[in-house]
C-alpha cells in the first residue's frame, strides 16, 4: 500500500517533501500529528518509510469487507469511539511492546476536532516509547490531491513520558501542551503563514 501512495503522490504531487527525518528514533515509538485529511496517515506511514505503522480506525470501518480487508492488512485495529473499552489501550500497547512496529495516532480523534485527548499518553508510558509529533501541510480533499499542489510532512523532536510520572489531569496537560507547541513550531517551519481551514466545515481550526 505504501508503495501504491508513493506512486501516485510522485504522479500528482511530485515528491513529497521530509522535513526532519533524521529526528526519528530508533526502535518504536507513536508518530502523532493533528488529523487535518482522511488520508495524512498514509502520508505519516510513507513519511517515515521504512518503519512499519499500525493505526487505529472506528470500528464502523470494519463493517465493510472490502473495507476491513484493507485496513486488517494494513495493520489497522478497531476502536469504539463512543465507548472506547480496555483494547483501545492495551491492543497499542503490546504491539509496541511485542512487535517491530509503531504506531500513528491522532490525539484530537477525529479531523473535524483539534481539542487533544490523552490516550496517547498513556500509551505511550505504558509501552515505554517516545511520542514524536509530526504535521502535515498539502491537498486536504481528494479534488484538491489531483491539483500537484505540494506535499509536506515535517517530524519533530520526540517527547519522552517518565515512566514514573503520575498522569493526573495537570502533567496530561502538561504533556498536550508540548505536543500543541511541537504542531505549532513545525507548521512556521513549513509554512510561518499556514492556516488549517476544515474543509468540511469551513472553519479555521487552531
Amino acid at each position: 500500500m505504501r508503495r501504491v501512495v508513493a506512486f501516485l503522490v510522485r504522479i500528482f504531487n511530485g515528491k513529497l517533501t521530509v522535513l526532519n527525518k533524521e529526528k526519528l528514533p530508533e526502535g518504536n515509538y507513536i508518530l502523532v500529528g493533528p488529523h487535518r485529511t482522511w488520508f495524512d496517515p498514509l502520508l505519516f506511514a510513507l513519511a517515515a518509510a521504512p518503519k512499519q505503522f499500525a493505526f487505529m480506525a472506528k470500528k464502523e470501518l470494519f463493517k465493510n469487507p472490502i473495507l476491513k480487508f484493507i485496513l486488517t492488512h494494513a495493520n489497522a485495529f478497531p476502536v469504539d469511539r463512543e465507548n472506547p473499552g480496555p483494547s483501545a489501550i492495551k491492543t497499542p500497547v503490546k504491539w509496541l511492546r511485542n512487535k517491530d512496529m509503531s504506531l500513528i495516532m491522532f490525539p484530537s480523534g477525529t479531523r473535524h476536532s483539534q481539542t487533544m485527548k490523552g490516550g496517547v499518553t498513556l500509551i505511550a508510558k505504558m509501552a515505554n516509547v517516545p511520542i514524536v509529533p509530526a504535521v502535515y501541510q498539502g491537498p486536504l480533499t481528494f479534488k484538491t490531491l489531483l491539483s500537484r499542489k505540494k506535499i509536506t510532512v515535517a517530524i519533530g523532536d520526540p517527547i519522552v513520558v517518565d515512566r514514573k510520572i503520575k498522569l493526573n489531569d495537570e502533567n496530561q496537560r502538561k504533556i498536550i501542551s508540548q505536543m500543541e507547541q511541537a504542531f505549532d513550531k513545525l507548521d512556521d517551519q513549513i509554512d510561518p503563514n499556514f492556516v488549517y481551514v476544515d474543509p468540511a466545515t469551513k472553519k479555521i481550526k487552531s
